[in-house]
């Protein structure tokens, strides 16, 4: 199976056209040869008609040009109509998305108002009780005609009004049924889709795209690559529209940082027709980083010379992550890389003066090595090389003209073919500007380039170079690996960007939790503002902080609930109390230390 036709030359995935509202009046036209579409989200009360609509205008304000609006219940639903009827009357005719979980009705009522219904194969038409059941082929064929029995409806509804739908998965929301069949897996994921697709094609039916989202950008990767190459394997017709996202990726950094690995890694591969900046923020920043971030597709794609690509021969799994064997070597006095040990961060001579001098003895976001300094072979892939040993510490050549991340691919693939696996030091850049790089900018490319790589198990230690501040460089480095998954240096989250279903304020009590907890190395928290996705997100996470009901918080430790209907001015130090039967507390550095 292959999820692009080459991991070295870009290639857009021909999709076809599905039709949102009306392209000639506000309406967009999504895959086909038509530009990458941007989403966004609203985060207030679907019942508040006035402040859904000027949250609407605000994101078409900055180039939203599709609005997800949340519909839990048929009363919802039915608001949309309000909401429809007063955007169009102020001229605004941008498609409006209707979020349907566990309520079918719901959706029936929405697809009567609006251009796209979402649903959620994992919660449509399933109550997710984490129940451990075994199903035989008899009991799973009744389960998926009672799915067809509930879905049915809604698809031969929005077929006679012309409505769209996305059919989009969740990691933290798949069925018991899927669970115990599958297990909580990127194939899991793809069969929930896959269940729901069969339906709609059934009915004639291809009005929608797929989406396949997590909070977690490597399963993310693996999730969409795996369901691009079955919808290969299932024929031509299967050439559905694919919408991108991270869910639940956080604020600040550290979400774009996520959103960046996750969605531009699989722009870069020619995947993606939509795609949404998940981030626990205003929605219209969401729209700012999503124009950034598609501005530096082309730039880190352009087309490279393929006389010497090894285009046959892949590099790594693109289906299952494997971190790529190599040696273990010293680096650095003191520091070893490649085999078991972490990734590395390696900085230049330049930002080694500048942060040396600020490093405390304590402080875990430091330099382990110097780029000028290191025993390392510098190599053009596109060029014959010899190389005589594992141990030998390599890279790409500054100056090669090709994309980065086709660069380290194909030098991959060329030591492979040698019987070669040495440790590789990945770079952000290989061909620098005429000027430093606006710090968002080089986040966003940075992150791309690193991200992609680490997620198909390339690389043992990273050098950033594109942004120029040397304390920022560093930091973004180590922020990089922390969102890949591959290191943990600091507090991790997992927060999500809040919607009409949110049951407090997702910003304000994001940055209450960070406030007590953000020395905790190591930890990861979830903070969901309902139980849509919450307990699924949360099962990697040590503990979570879950909206139960108006003002009422429930804390769970992984995905088990062990506290509820904790009243809210009280949930975060409850937090605190539950970190701390666990072991996992630590008390933070005296203030004055902190200053230091």
């Amino acid at each position: 199976m292959q999820y692009c036709r080459s991991p070295y030359l870009y290639s857009r995935r021909k999709t076809r056209e599905v039709v949102v509202g009306d392209p000639k009046n506000g309406g967009v036209i999504m895959g086909g040869d038509h530009p990458v579409v941007k989403q966004s989200m609203l985060t207030c009360d679907t019942m508040d008609t006035a402040m859904c609509v000027k949250q609407t205008l605000e994101l078409v304000a900055v180039g939203c040009q599709i609005v997800r609006i949340t519909a839990p219940t048929v009363k919802d639903a039915a608001n949309l109509q309000n909401i429809v009827a007063e955007l169009h009357a102020r001229g605004c005719r941008v498609p409006i998305v209707a979020d349907i979980h566990f309520k079918p009705d719901a959706a029936m009522e929405a697809a009567k108002w609006v251009e796209v219904v979402r649903i959620n194969p994992g919660n449509y038409a399933d109550k997710k009780k984490f129940a451990v059941r075994e199903y035989n082929d008899n009991q799973y064929d009744a389960e998926l005609e009672r799915i067809e029995e509930q879905f049915t409806p809604l698809v031969l509804l929005c077929k006679q009004l012309g409505r769209a739908m996305r059919i989009g998965t969740n990691h933290g929301s798949l069925s018991d049924r899927i669970m115990n069949r599958y297990g909580d897996t990127p194939l899991g994921m793809v069969e929930s889709a896959l269940e729901f697709a069969r339906i709609a094609r059934k009915n004639d039916y291809h009005n929608f795209k797929f989406s396949m989202k997590s909070s977690n950008p490597k399963v993310m990767i693996e999730c969409y690559r795996l369901l691009v190459a079955r919808l290969d394997e299932l024929g031509p017709d299967w050439n559905y529209p694919i919408h991108l996202g991270v869910t639940e990726a956080g604020e600040g950094e550290d979400g774009r940082i996520k959103s960046a690995i996750g969605i531009g890694s699989l722009l870069c591969d020619g995947l993606g027709d939509t795609i949404r900046v998940s981030l626990t923020e205003d929605s219209p920043n969401e729209i700012a980083v999503c124009t950034d971030l598609l501005a530096q597709i082309p730039l880190l794609t352009k087309k490279a010379d393929n006389t010497n690509l090894p285009v046959k021969e892949w590099p790594f799994d693109p289906f299952t992550f494997t971190r790529r064997a190599t040696p273990e070597i010293e680096l650095a006095e003191n520091v070893k890389c490649g085999g078991e040990q972490t990734q590395r961060v390696v900085v230049t001579r330049a930002t080694w003066d500048k942060v040396a001098p600020k490093i405390r003895p304590k402080d875990d976001v430091r330099p382990e090595a110097i780029y000028e300094d290191l025993n390392i072979h510098e190599i053009d892939p596109t060029q014959d090389f010899e190389i005589n040993c594992d141990t030998q510490l390599v890279t790409v050549k500054d100056g090669v003209q090709l994309p980065p991340i086709t660069a380290f691919r194909m030098l991959t693939a060329k030591l492979r073919r040698m019987g070669r696996n040495n440790p590789i030091l990945l770079k952000d850049c290989i061909n620098f500007e005429p000027v430093p790089l606006e710090p968002k900018i080089a986040l966003l490319r940075a992150s791309v380039v690193i991200g992609a790589l680490l997620a198909d198990g390339i690389g043992d230690a990273i050098l950033v170079r594109g942004e120029s501040g040397g304390g920022q460089s560093l930091r973004l480095a180590f922020n990089i690996l922390q969102a890949a998954g591959c290191r943990s240096f600091k507090t991790d989250y997992v927060a999500c960007p809040s919607c009409g279903r949110t049951l407090f304020n997702l910003q304000t009590v994001t940055a209450r939790i960070k406030e007590r907890t953000q020395h905790l190395k190591g930890v990861k928290i979830a903070i969901m503002g309902c139980i849509v996705n919450g307990p699924g997100e949360m099962a990697d996470a040590d503990f979570g902080y879950v909206g139960g009901a108006p003002n009422k918080i429930n804390l769970y430790v992984g995905k088990t609930p062990v506290k509820f209907n904790i009243p809210e001015a009280e949930a975060v130090d409850r937090l605190v109390d539950l970190i701390r039967e666990h072991g996992k507390w630590v008390e933070p550095e005296v203030l004055a230390e902190v200053q230091a």
